[in-house]
């Protein structure tokens, strides 16, 4: 093919793979080339790592599985001998005995090249040091006259010049392939770090990111282009798989994209939603889930969870269970009807007190001489959590765990019980915001969800004191501080990362009460080790973002 004159059409691959499906993913990758073909594109760019799936961990040290993956991708190099479009596709790759995050390019019938990652990440959920090996500095690839400069992710967060390196060399156009995960206001600051790149080198970018669900990270697409003059002609959504179609044309000062898509962004509350919605689907229908089951009790939080799984699966994919026991207040009852009736599920009452009482007899000789107290309570939550479990066994569903991170930050959730279940969408939201988003919800439907419009929350449910019924008259603040207040600790002690001290002169608690949090969030950890996964919403996910010991003595006390 003749060099590029001065018109070239990139297309933009915002798609949604699995990790360790090698096939699949290099099916979806050949659909998407055929189709964005037929538009004329010269070229097709997919994200980080695409044809494993992003993040792939250990599945990398695993010889077999890189075997695969290079396979894959020589063979379809040679699919490029079609006169379509070249491909730039990520993936592992072995070379002299060190496996590289790569980038691989196909052209003209065959693998051309390669450019490995240099910035690997080694902080918050990422751990791309302990099975990645550093790639050398790039220099760019030429492309029919035209010399890409391709810069992988983190390459352009860091400071190790990257970018700086590729136009010294000749780049006269940045392509940055992503596997950039979601938490509240992250467009916002790959924006920034993209156009300080554009202003330093002086050079446009196209920025392509991942979309999807895997395990506790969410990707959020909005991948974007930034002209060299700082404008915005490309914007794809959020949360949404979508291929876009680039013109770039050359001028006297360069590459230039014409304005193309320009997809309106959500605000955090929608985007926060759409996270959680979409985590959640792609963990039940990538793992072969048909439905899901989960405890309906009249409260906020699996009130919340009911809707997102809804939103997630539609109706008939969600089956809901009210599991009274003589603590239930006929206000709950009601509640999780009218609830389970505005969201069109499937709803069903089981009632717990024969078991509860099974057990309490069982145990009674090995409980004589005691008085009831939290043990009696938490029988009552894990009954429930063993028929839900039979249930999912029974009928292949997955249950949803319900429990916030406020209950999760300090232990209020019991092992076995309500903790139970294969995946958790509210797991990284602070009980004030699932107590807005649920309001939110009950007055917007985002795109993509399959759920009615309306109040899908009972306004009831919103407003009355929180409560887990185990006994007489209990509201939660028997047991901790009011929730506006128990947040705010949260936020500061997990994530910011402050001192009692410091948490103390942000909001004026007594330090009492902040002492009292801090060495609940310690002791907890236990349970959080054996939790369900859930979606990352914050910056400091509890699971693979913040590790700290079980056994642990510290304590921030002066």
């Amino acid at each position: 093919m003749s060099d590029f004159k001065d018109t070239m059409r990139i297309a933009m691959a915002q798609v949604n793979p699995i990790v360790g499906d090698v096939a699949g993913n290099i099916e979806l990758a050949r659909r998407v080339r055929a189709d964005v073909a037929r538009q004329g594109a010269d070229l097709v760019v997919f994200p980080e790592l695409f044809l494993c799936g992003y993040p792939p961990e250990d599945l990398v040290r695993k010889p077999a599985f890189i075997v695969a993956c290079r396979a894959a991708c020589i063979a379809f190099g040679k699919e490029t001998g079609d006169g379509g479009p070249a491909v730039l596709i990520g993936l592992p790759w072995a070379e002299d005995n060190e496996i590289y995050n790569s980038t691989a390019f196909l052209a003209d019938g065959k693998f051309q090249t390669v450019r490995h990652k240099v910035d690997l990440p080694n902080y918050g959920v990422f751990d791309e040091k302990r099975v990645f090996d550093v790639g050398p500095m790039p220099g760019p690839i030429n492309f029919r006259g035209v010399r890409l400069g391709v810069a992988v992710c983190e390459d352009i967060w860091g400071d190790l010049g990257v970018c700086e390196t590729l136009e010294e060399s000749g780049a006269e156009l940045l392509i940055v392939p992503n596997g950039s995960p979601y938490y509240r206001g992250k467009m916002d600051v790959r924006l920034q770090i993209a156009l300080r790149q554009v202003v330093e080198t002086e050079l446009p970018m196209l920025y392509v990111n991942q979309v999807g669900g895997q395990d506790e990270l969410v990707f959020d697409g909005g991948s974007f282009v930034v002209n060299a003059d700082r404008t915005v002609p490309v914007q794809l959504d959020q949360f949404e798989e979508s291929v876009a179609l680039t013109t770039w044309r050359r001028g006297d000062k360069g590459w230039v994209c014409d304005v193309g898509t320009r997809a309106k962004l959500p605000d955090h509350m929608e985007a926060d939603w759409r996270a959680c919605v979409l985590g959640l689907r792609d963990y039940v229908n990538k793992n072969g889930f048909s439905n899901v089951v989960l405890g309906l009790s009249g409260g906020i939080d699996s009130a919340i969870c009911a809707a997102m799984s809804v939103d997630a699966l539609g109706e008939e994919r969600v089956r809901c269970i009210m599991l009274p026991y003589r603590y239930t207040s006929d206000e709950s009852l009601k509640d999780a009807e009218e609830c389970a009736t505005a969201l069109g599920v499937r709803y069903e009452s089981v009632p717990i007190e024969e078991p509860v009482e099974g057990f309490t007899c069982a145990l009674a000789p090995l409980f004589s001489g005691t008085n009831d107290g939290v043990t009696e309570e938490n029988l009552q939550s894990r009954t429930r959590g063993t028929i839900l479990m039979a249930v999912s066994n029974k009928f292949g569903s997955m249950v949803v765990t319900t429990g916030n991170k406020s209950e999760m930050s300090v232990g209020y959730a019991t092992l076995y019980g309500d903790m139970n279940g294969g995946f958790n969408p509210i797991k990284d939201l602070y009980k004030m915001q699932v107590y807005a988003l649920s309001a939110w919800r009950n007055d917007n439907v985002p795109p993509d969800c399959l759920g009615p419009s309306g109040e899908v929350i009972p306004r009831n449910i919103i407003d009355k004191a929180p409560t887990a019924e185990l006994r007489e008259n209990q509201t939660d603040q028997d047991s901790l501080p009011e929730y506006p207040v128990l947040d705010a600790i949260l936020e500061g002690l997990v994530e910011d990362e402050l001192s009692v001290d410091d948490v103390v002169s942000r909001h004026g608690f007594e330090r009492a009460t902040v002492e009292r949090i801090e060495h609940l969030l310690y002791i907890a950890e236990y349970k959080r080790r054996q939790a369900a996964p859930g979606v990352k919403i914050t910056r400091r996910a509890f699971g693979r973002e913040r590790r700290y010991p079980i056994t642990n003595r510290f304590r921030d006390r002066s």
